[in-house]
């Protein structure tokens, strides 16, 4: 018998990181651990695209960050700078007001109506960015996740003709010497397809398979995406062509994000914005919890209809008696179990 590969009872909240759950940039914790400027490494960053044109050079905005961090560490100006230090720098990262508690909070929501829990709706939250993913793995937000996408390094790097040998000496000392991971804005839809899909769940699943709609695991109307800016309008176009939610947030203290929300707003871009506070009173945890809410409700109606349209109503008499007719209403009242057990 033909079935679906998900029931498609779960909702996603797709979290940008850099300025949507935290103020400022994640690695701030590695520059003040070391003593550099932080202001310096940035814009020298920001400069490399340019530098590297006039040498004939062409360049990834994106990689670019990487790249630098990794002459750093060649410098010596990140001392012997590994992932398990990377994971440690993560645990000084400070988050919005209401992180992260709001991230258990609204895993409660798709609990609160009998209905949803008829329905086993299930919440889960998901961390794309372009930073750095062993940064976030050791913050105060992974225990609350169910994924985290970012740019990663790799020590100890495999050496020529490690095929053929039968064991791999890796040093207890070894440091960052090469990009394994790259996220940048246009590869976050990747991240996206493979929620959308299950790839992330199911190893068996291509991001690249055909999937009938029906047959994914989290549609993209089931999701939600909070970022912070115009960075993001690939992941908005994509949750919200395909009838999710996208919402933007701003640093309260930065009048220009406000801004620039608006015209993403205006443009059709997002469905709304707020301040980047997740305490329950906040006007930004309110449109959530209004949302997700919305998604609960339209789950448990599309799934109800569709057991209303694959069943059909058992025979009755033509000309059945008075008597007939309320033995068949009484046939059809629920008994005392249910079909939940």
């Amino acid at each position: 018998m033909p079935t679906t590969l998900f029931t498609q009872n779960t909702i996603a909240c797709i979290w940008d990181f850099d300025k949507t759950l935290i103020p400022g940039y994640m690695q701030a914790p590695l520059f003040r651990r070391h003593g550099v400027d932080e202001s310096v490494f940035w814009a020298e960053t920001n400069a490399m695209l340019e530098n590297y044109r006039k040498r004939g050079y062409h360049l990834s905005g994106e990689i670019s960050y990487l790249n630098h961090i990794l002459t750093y560490v060649l410098a010596g100006k990140f001392g012997r700078l590994n992932n398990q230090l990377l994971r440690e720098y993560g645990a000084d990262i400070t988050f919005y007001p209401g992180l992260p508690e709001f991230f258990t909070l609204a895993k409660s929501y798709v609990s609160e109506k009998p209905e949803y829990r008829k329905h086993e709706i299930q919440l889960e939250h998901y961390i794309v960015s372009t930073g750095l993913a062993e940064m976030i793995r050791g913050s105060a937000i992974a225990a609350h996740v169910e994924g985290i996408w970012g740019c990663e390094f790799i020590e100890s790097p495999l050496q020529p003709g490690f095929l053929r040998q039968s064991e791999m000496e890796i040093a207890a000392d070894a440091v960052l010497a090469q990009i394994g991971m790259v996220i940048d804005n246009t590869t976050k839809t990747k991240a996206l397809f493979e929620i959308n899909k299950g790839t992330n769940k199911n190893p068996a699943i291509d991001v690249n398979s055909n999937i009938k709609p029906e047959d994914r695991r989290i549609p993209f109307q089931n999701m939600i995406y909070v970022a912070d800016g115009p960075s993001d309008i690939p992941s908005f176009s994509v949750v919200k062509s395909g009838g999710g939610r996208a919402y933007g947030v701003y640093n309260p203290e930065h009048g220009g994000e406000f801004e620039q929300n608006d015209r993403l707003l205006q443009s059709g871009r997002i469905h709304g914005y707020g301040p980047a506070d997740y305490t329950t009173s906040s006007s930004t945890a309110r449109w959530l919890r209004m949302h997700i809410t919305a998604i609960c409700d339209r789950i448990v109606t599309d799934r109800e209809l569709a057991v209303a349209n694959k069943t059909t109503r058992p025979p009755r008499h033509l000309n059945a008696t008075p008597e007939e007719e309320a033995a068949q209403r009484k046939a059809k009242e629920p008994k005392q179990s249910s079909f939940l057990e």
